[in-house]
């Protein structure tokens, strides 16, 4: 069996080829590098530079590959810039997944397994967000999130095609240095960039309805994100039949002052105060995970801790920022 994946080349992506090659898999990787990069990539895989809005060059990779399932994780993922620019993120993201479907039929793919979001739930009022609380995104990247989702629970249904979603929440950490996140989007790196800036770290409200007054989130080390997706193509492998949809979280919630006050311990940058700023629109209160029925489909949980994913993390960024 040969997997093509979809994005491969990018944070979530390397890893996902790292852990299903360390496992015996045979991959492809697809990828137009405008965020990934090839050297990510172990060596002998084959990378195909190229969009999935590009029918002809799908066609293309689908045959001379002989590839029976794709795992799709390219695609754009910044919520703001989703807001800025929706006719973007639906061409890119909803109109590629219909090119690249359309494709998978064509050659009687047998395999899907789609790189979801967290961003589908929006602003979930619950203690913890299980496959069946109602999806109510709050911004374009949220919606091709789950448009995505439809398209392939309704391919899967019509030809066969065995499926699965796996909404990620709050990823960090590396496996190596060398596959560290590049982005300064999300709360770890944006600690990182202001603490190694000489630069107090911002925390957005902390007049939230929570203990401490902060945004209680999920987060996952990107290497259990990996063996998840190992873990769902086998499933859909040995089950033609399968339809999953599945959080991937820990189920345990860290307040954004605890995650900053690990990353300063953990840094080396303990005496810093970190300055509050005003709330950002959007960000709920609470949005942690429920990992029960992943556990129960795929036998998966995830190992990492908190302090792993840091300091993987802050690897990755001092390789990147010497200075």
């Amino acid at each position: 069996m040969t997997w093509m994946i979809t994005g491969g080349a990018g944070f979530i992506g390397s890893h996902v080829v790292k852990a299903m090659t360390d496992g015996g898999e045979r991959v492809v990787v697809v990828d137009d590098l405008s965020t990934g990069r090839a050297d990510r990539l172990p060596a002998g895989v084959p990378l195909e530079t190229g969009t999935v809005l590009d029918r002809d060059f799908l066609d293309r990779v689908l045959r001379e590959h002989g590839v029976t399932g794709i795992v799709h994780i390219a695609g754009k993922k910044q919520v703001a810039e989703s807001v800025a620019k929706p006719l973007y993120y639906y061409r890119e993201n909803v109109e590629g997944m219909r090119v690249l479907l359309d494709a998978a039929v064509a050659v009687g793919v047998t395999r899907f397994l789609f790189s979801s979001s967290a961003a589908v739930y929006g602003m979930p009022d619950v203690d913890l967000v299980t496959e069946k609380t109602p999806c109510a995104p709050i911004n374009p990247y949220g919606e091709t999130k789950l448009a995505g989702e439809w398209m392939v629970s309704a391919v899967g249904r019509t030809h066969g095609m065995a499926t699965a979603s796996l909404r990620y929440f709050n990823v960090a950490g590396a496996a190596t240095p060398e596959l560290a996140d590049d982005g300064v989007f999300n709360l770890v790196p944006m600690v990182f960039e202001r603490l190694t800036a000489g630069e107090a770290p911002r925390i957005f409200g902390d007049d939230y309805p929570t203990p401490d007054g902060t945004c209680i989130r999920d987060y996952i080390h990107v290497e259990d994100i990996a063996s998840a997706h190992v873990a769902a193509a086998r499933r859909l492998v040995q089950d033609p039949k399968a339809s999953l949809v599945l959080n991937i979280g820990r189920g345990e919630g860290v307040s954004v002052t605890e995650m900053v006050g690990i990353i300063k311990d953990v840094t080396g940058h303990g005496d810093v105060v970190p300055e509050v700023a005003p709330r950002r629109p959007g960000d709920p209160a609470r949005v942690v995970a429920s990992a029960e029925l992943i556990h129960e489909e795929l036998g998966w949980t995830a190992h990492h801790g908190i302090r792993a994913m840091v300091g993987s993390a802050w690897a990755g960024w001092q390789l990147r920022h010497p200075a």
